[in-house]
């Protein structure tokens, strides 16, 4: 014999478990007599565990590179924003030859200013956004030829 005190929504309730025989039950609530009876557990069949068969990588050889660039196209090239923010300032005007690495614009995120820079020397082609908008991560800013 078992005895559990439960609260349900605020009432008391006293359950005893008198035998329990396979799928039925012989308990008492609050001193009431009741016979349950438990529904059939479905098992359900355990699946395969299939385990994976280890493959050693085949050696490199020497002229072959272990990690490949994209090769970049002859014609543009786009710069991204690298995370999402408000453009502050524009530090190029379209015409403008650029430098790699030279500060093209500002973008504030996470109240940090972040300087964008060309990733290429060129010409600016094309000023995608101004100044006050929101970008998000991803979005293209400038091209560049």
């Amino acid at each position: 014999m078992k005895e559990f005190n439960y609260k349900i929504n605020g009432a008391p309730y006293r359950v005893i478990v008198n035998n329990a025989d396979g799928s039925i039950v012989d308990l008492e609530v609050n001193g009431t007599p009741y016979k349950v009876e438990l529904g059939k557990k479905e098992t359900k069949p355990l699946s395969k565990i299939r385990k994976q068969a280890i493959t050693t990588p085949t050696p490199q050889t020497t002229t072959t590179p272990l990690v490949t660039r994209p090769k970049e196209s002859a014609g543009k090239n786009t710069i991204q924003s690298p995370l999402p923010g408000i453009i502050l300032d524009i530090r190029c005007n379209v015409g403008d030859v650029v430098k790699k690495g030279q500060t093209i614009m500002i973008l504030e995120a996470m109240k940090m200013e972040n300087n964008i820079l060309s990733n290429a020397n060129g010409k600016i082609a094309e000023i995608l956004i101004q100044k006050g908008d929101s970008v998000l991560e991803g979005a293209e800013l400038v091209i560049i030829e």
